[in-house]
């Protein structure tokens, strides 16, 4: 049972105990979270709001914490225990195949000022590890699910500990006790289970090995695969969205390049760290060092914005093992992929993979 929660009004030497209430309709406190998701006492971005589900239903609010992981919040709204625990689950077993495309089309319908990335990195910027994009390299690997209401009943509370005591389900349930004194409103929270005890799912993160990253390279008039394979080079840019992950890698490190839509297409290991387009020098095969803007480039457009701390190209020397053309790329279902420039490379499947397929010592 939830620790009752009670407000009084200090007046000198009296006070007087302000009784409780449910709001008028919960759709207001549904307003209020998505306007405020830390009234959860969780820092939240809400990505959705009657999220529309395969099976019809809407889902009422869906939020991202800092570490990627989702969060379902869904208001009584007078339902049985039965309809409204069920309901959550349903949702929950749906939002744990959601992709990183997925979430971003979810956000996409509403918020339509603001991109998804923007929206996380605005966010979480002071949450997010230095040198790190907004956005974690893995998302979606867990989910907790919170039912709100304005009164919880016995049977709702006891379907709702049975889950998270027996079988470890990361659910949970706060009411909001709601206040009017004196023409000013509260609102008071009380949790079902204290939130720092209730058992969230394991993470399904696999270990980093310490030397293998993945490398996403879109090509564009900006940056081209072939130069990239002739030069010695990685290279991301037009955003700092883009090419701050770059700043993850230093010499020694290894990388597995993705074309996106394409495949895998080269592995090598980095020479050195990332450096403005203006910057960037490659040894030519006469030994004379050359800047790469001087170089024959396919990308017509590499030398554009490159005054731009934010805007332009940044590139990373690479001393290439193998690489292969775009239209040779390497790809199987189920490998990694990942809309950022610069992630660690975790996954074994993938991993395991890339090693049969390209030449490479180890």
């Amino acid at each position: 049972m939830p620790i009752e929660f009670g407000l009084w009004r200090l007046d000198g030497d009296e006070f007087t105990r302000l009784t409780s209430s449910t709001l008028d309709q919960e759709s207001r406190l549904e307003e209020l979270l998505r306007e405020d998701p830390e009234m959860l006492g969780r820092d939240l971005l809400i990505i959705g709001q009657q999220v529309r589900t395969p099976s019809g239903n809407r889902l009422d609010l869906l939020g991202i914490d800092a570490d990627g992981d989702l969060h379902l919040i869904e208001l009584k709204r007078g339902r049985t225990p039965r309809d409204v625990v069920a309901q959550a689950l349903d949702y929950a077993s749906w939002v744990r195949t959601l992709t990183y495309d997925d979430l971003t089309d979810i956000f996409d319908d509403y918020d339509g000022h603001q991109e998804f990335e923007a929206a996380f990195s605005e966010r979480f910027e002071s949450a997010r590890p230095e040198g790190e994009s907004g956005v974690p390299e893995d998302i979606n690997q867990t989910h907790s699910l919170t039912i709100v209401a304005s009164e919880l009943d016995a049977a709702t509370e006891r379907i709702i500990e049975y889950l998270a005591d027996e079988y470890g389900v990361p659910v949970n349930a706060v009411r909001f006790n709601y206040y009017e004194d004196d023409g000013r409103e509260y609102i008071g929270r009380t949790w079902l289970v204290d939130p720092q005890l209730t058992r969230e799912a394991p993470s399904k993160r696999e270990s980093w090995n310490g030397t293998d990253y993945y490398v996403s390279f879109g090509e564009s008039k900006y940056r081209a695969w072939e130069d990239a394979r002739t030069y010695g080079f990685i290279s991301a840019g037009q955003g700092d969205w883009y090419s701050r992950t770059l700043k993850q890698l230093s010499a020694g490190d290894r990388v597995f390049v993705h074309v996106p839509g394409e495949g895998y297409v080269g592995v090598g290991t980095v020479t050195g760290e990332r450096t403005p387009v203006r910057d960037f020098t490659f040894t030519n095969e006469d030994g004379d060092v050359v800047k790469i803007l001087e170089a024959d480039l396919a990308a017509g457009a590499m030398d554009e914005n490159a005054d731009s701390p934010d805007e332009r190209e940044y590139l990373v020397g690479v001393e290439w093992a193998d690489t292969r053309s775009i239209v040779d790329a390497y790809w199987e279902t189920g490998m990694y992929a990942n809309q950022n420039t610069v992630t660690k490379l975790r996954n074994q499947f993938t991993i395991d993979r890339l090693y049969e397929h390209f030449d490479i010592d180890d």
